[in-house]
């Protein structure tokens, strides 16, 4: 099962919280708090796989949290906010 890594952006008790997918640009995910957040991710993975696949692409290999890490287009926002593991497919949607 593969799972992408995922940014987490809580900007405080009373703002919502964006959650991002640095694999895949433009997929994101919110919440009024970061369970919200991490609750709708998956969903919104969906959403991104079904665009992709609409125009006959298909989601990129996720990178692991090192190789995020060692890229420096990323490496300071993993160091300044939360980090997630979303599983993709969903658990779920495999039964």
């Amino acid at each position: 099962m593969a799972h992408y890594v995922a940014i987490i952006e809580d900007a405080g008790p009373d703002d919502p919280v964006s959650l991002w997918f640095p694999d895949l640009p433009g997929c994101i995910s919110g919440g009024d708090d970061v369970e919200e957040a991490l609750e709708n991710a998956p969903e919104a993975l969906a959403f991104y796989a079904q665009e992709l696949s609409t125009d006959g692409r298909q989601l990129p290999p996720p990178r692991t949290l090192d190789e995020l890490k060692a890229d420096p287009e990323f490496a300071d926002d993993l160091g300044k906010h939360t980090v997630a593991l979303i599983e993709w497919p969903p658990l779920d949607a495999a039964e």
